[in-house]
């Protein structure tokens, strides 16, 4: 059976809502994967629509029945094409994507940003609304650290969760430091964010920090032989923690504890399977942690635990 073409079929469409119905239907014949940003068609057919014409990502309703041009129609067709065809995440197609409402450039210079560890930071666990939380006051952290930044959007959000910090940004990878270099412009942020190349903690030189901040690659590679499409157009490196999952993570443990303060402590996401690391380091007493969308896939540590 040939599979239809987008590029043709939506010459016959009329409105964006048209538009989000056809994607939806051709994303599910298709069945692709969503996991870069969206977690189902419907999603990701409405972001790879707003973002491509440059309308706001979150409302779509207020324009679904607005007529498109011609031109528009064949880009939106060639760009769903390109999603079914390539198995390309949407995120990639547009060049843009969006973690906890800031935009963010995005392309395969470095992963497509997503992390439990945005909704953690702007919680009452670190915003300081509630005086319970991890981090009483954000006024008072002056020093932020974030490993394997990528294309350095939690360093961006710990600027403005933390307004007083200023922000180190590490990553093994020069493309991917390019790409946060862009981002960081974009906000203005140059002042505040020092961009780093090496190897996790290497680049620092003996420097501490009030809070260190890392999304590591933690995937093990029988999930990576395992992996959708979609993660194929991703660098390798930004997902391979090795064997279990876990090489990096048990670096950043063993090292991190030399460059926090007394008063600081490290937030960690390393994914599944966190009895390994309970298990390998009985020492160390997790605070593991939930979002409305994860369950312990990330963890808390004061400093006084890692030293």
């Amino acid at each position: 059976m040939t599979r239809p073409d987008p590029r043709a079929e939506i010459a016959e469409l009329a409105t964006l809502r048209d538009c989000l119905r056809y994607a939806v239907s051709a994303f599910r014949q298709a069945h692709l994967h969503h996991g870069h940003g969206a977690t189902n068609a419907l999603d990701e057919a409405a972001f790879l629509i707003l973002e491509s014409l440059h309308l706001p990502v979150d409302d779509f309703n207020a324009f679904a029945d607005a007529r498109l041009t011609a031109r528009e129609k064949a880009m939106l067709g060639e760009r769903i094409a390109t999603r079914i065809e390539k198995r390309m995440p949407a995120a990639y197609i547009t060049g843009r994507t969006y973690l906890h409402g800031f935009s963010f450039r995005s392309d395969p210079r470095a992963i497509i940003p997503r992390s439990f560890l945005a909704d953690l930071l702007f919680s009452p666990l670190f915003d300081g609304s509630d005086g319970s939380g991890l981090i009483d006051d954000p006024n008072e952290i002056t020093a932020v650290l974030d490993l394997c930044t990528g294309g350095g959007s939690l360093a961006i959000l710990a600027a403005h969760v933390f307004p007083k910090a200023e922000v180190h940004a590490v990553d093994l990878s020069a493309e991917a430091l390019d790409l946060a270099a862009e981002n960081v412009a974009d906000y203005g942020l140059e002042h505040r964010i020092t961009l780093h190349r090496g190897d996790l903690f290497a680049p620092l030189k003996g420097m501490r920090f009030d809070l260190i901040l890392s999304n590591p690659p933690y995937v093990d590679q029988a999930t990576i032989a395992m992996m959708p499409e979609e993660f194929r157009h991703e660098p390798a490196m930004a997902l391979d923690g090795g064997p279990d999952g876990f090489d990096l993570v048990r670096r950043i443990l063993r090292e991190a504890g030399k460059h926090l303060h007394a008063g600081g402590g490290m937030l960690c996401e390393i994914g599944l399977d966190r009895e390994v690391l309970d298990l390998e380091f009985p020492d160390l007493a997790f605070t593991w942690l939930d979002t409305e969308e994860s369950a312990g896939e990330v963890f808390w540590l004061p400093a006084s635990t890692l030293r």
